[in-house]
This record gives C-alpha cells, structure tokens and sequence, in this order.
C-alpha cells in the first residue's frame, strides 16, 4: 500500500509538471508556439519576450503552483514513516514533468519555478534562500544557465549548514539532480538574456 501511494504522488506530480501553462498562454494569444524563439524553452522569460510582462506573471505564478500542489499534498498526505521521501521525489517528478512534460511533446521549459514551488511548501525561508542564491549568482556569472547549475548543487548544502535539514533540505537535492540534468545542455549556449541584457 506505502509503495502504491507513493506512486500516486509521484505521477501526481509528474502530470503536474507536465501542464504546459506557457505554451498554452503565448499560443492563445499570439498563436505561435513560445519554443520557436528566444531561448527556445517554455519559460517564464520566453513567455515575456512574445507575449509581455502580464502574460509572463501568470505563467511564474502557475508554474510556481506545479510544484507547490504536489509538494504539499505529499507533505500533509503521504503515510507518515516515507512523507519526507515522497514529497522529494515528487517534486523532481514535477520538476521532470516541467522539462520533459506529457503533453508538450517532451519540449518543455528549464524547471526553475517548478522547483521553486515544491521548496516553498516545505519551508518559505528555504524558498527565500535559494532564491536570493540564484539571483547572486546570475548578477556575478552573468549566465543564466550556468548560474542556476552553480544554484541547484549550492543549494542543498546551504540549507544543510544552516540548520534547514527537514523535507527542504531533500527537495533541494532531488530537485537539484534534476535542474542539473536540465540546464547543463545550455551551459554554453550564448542567447540575449532578458534579465542581463546578454548579446
């Protein structure tokens, strides 16, 4: 039954991932596909680059929720000896879903916000930590995805060091193996970033 529920969360999460919100969003209302240009993903960023700030937000926030929904329901309904294990391993399902999703022909975006929303159900601080990580890193590195790399293996020890040892501290690190996985395949790509002005 343990193994069974656990599974449950973790396709759960996997679908979740999988909702194509930015490439839903731009292709209602500009009728193009968000991965045809910019960067080539379906994020935030590219939602914002055709089809501006206000479509962009919405795309942050239900992105954010991806990972949110499946994190918390784990965290209060898994059985009780796997929850922390389970919440984890969900969230790297969803972050999966958002790379990787079901329903956008496996094209999807980078999982940040994703992953983003699976920390902040386990803990706010852990959200603002990591999230004032990658914001250093990408004004220091000036890259991106080589700034969220550095975030997600970072990351985990952080939290570690600073006392955040609870189901945070294994989102960071099941969640992190994933965005690793994602973003080293544009560690040298060289595309104008809208956040760092980047030729």
């Amino acid at each position: 039954m343990p193994i069974l529920s656990a599974l449950g969360f973790i396709i759960f999460g996997y679908l979740c991932g999988s909702l194509t919100f930015s490439i839903w969003i731009v292709r209602l209302l500009k009728g193009v596909d968000v991965r045809d240009a910019g960067s080539g993903h379906a994020t935030t960023t590219n939602t914002i680059r055709q089809a501006g700030f206000a479509a962009g937000a919405l795309v942050l926030v239900l992105d954010i929720a991806k990972g949110y929904v499946p994190s918390w329901l784990a965290l209060h309904y898994a059985p009780l000896p796997y929850r922390t294990w389970i919440a984890a391993i969900s969230v790297a399902a969803a972050v999966a879903g958002h790379c990787w999703p079901l329903f956008g022909r496996f094209r999807g975006g980078m999982g940040l916000a994703t992953a983003a929303g699976g920390g902040l159900a386990a803990s706010a601080l852990a959200f603002l930590i990591a999230a004032a990580i990658l914001i250093f890193l990408t004004l220091v590195m000036h890259h991106g995805a080589r700034a969220s790399v550095v975030t997600a293996v970072v990351t985990a020890p952080v939290f570690w060091l600073l006392g955040l040892r609870g189901p945070e501290f294994w989102i960071a690190v099941f969640g992190g193996v994933v965005l690793v996985l994602r973003f080293l395949g544009d560690w040298n790509r060289q595309y104008r970033e809208l956040w760092l002005d980047r030729e």
